[in-house]
């Protein structure tokens, strides 16, 4: 999945991406069985705000859009092919619903992803600095754009000493919805 998608999934997905506990290692083929009803409810109505022109097919012209929409003006076409290669065929409901779920079974559980978190905070308070964080983000691996991070600081805006809560971005990550305070 590209770069930009994945960025879409956790920043745009339903609040409640959470997923059913399934017994055993390989749960059931059936995707519907994956989530709660709820979920696929929430799940239906962000298909149906991507697929802009109603027809009941996510096309390229309908990630172009939702992505304008949101800010994003200058996504290349070369990258909305490749999200929409990311299917088997074309993208109804419930060929994205299972891309959801495929993408959420291989998604770390959040103890990981604190656990990395916790390298950046020696002194465990559970907060990184924003300036350090948006240098590695900028700086490293799979380099965020300004956008992007003006992108993450809405979604994750740092408090007036300029401290990120981690533990917040891990919990929406792998849960889909701020915790309650």
């Amino acid at each position: 999945m590209s770069c930009i998608s994945y960025r879409f999934i956790y920043f745009q997905a339903p609040k409640k991406a959470k997923r059913r506990q399934q017994q055993g290692e390989g749960g059931s083929s059936n995707v519907f069985s994956m989530f709660e009803q709820s979920q696929i409810q929430e799940y239906k109505e962000a298909f149906t705000i991507i697929d802009q022109n109603r027809d009941g097919i996510i096309s390229k012209d309908d990630l172009r859009d939702v992505l304008a929409t949101m800010g994003q003006l200058n996504v290349k076409n070369e990258e909305l092919e490749a999200m929409v290669k990311e299917a088997s065929g074309p993208i109804n409901f419930t060929v994205f619903l299972t891309m959801f779920g495929e993408k959420l079974k291989g998604a770390d559980p959040e103890d990981v992803i604190v656990s990395a978190f916790k390298v950046l905070d020696p002194e465990a308070t559970g907060f990184i600095k924003k300036e350090f964080l948006e240098e590695l983000l900028t700086t490293q691996c799979d380099r965020f754009t300004a956008e992007e991070m003006t992108n993450l600081w809405a979604a994750f805006p740092p408090d007036v000493a300029g401290n990120v809560d981690y533990k917040n971005i891990c919990y929406v990550i792998t849960h889909g919805e701020d915790k309650e305070e």
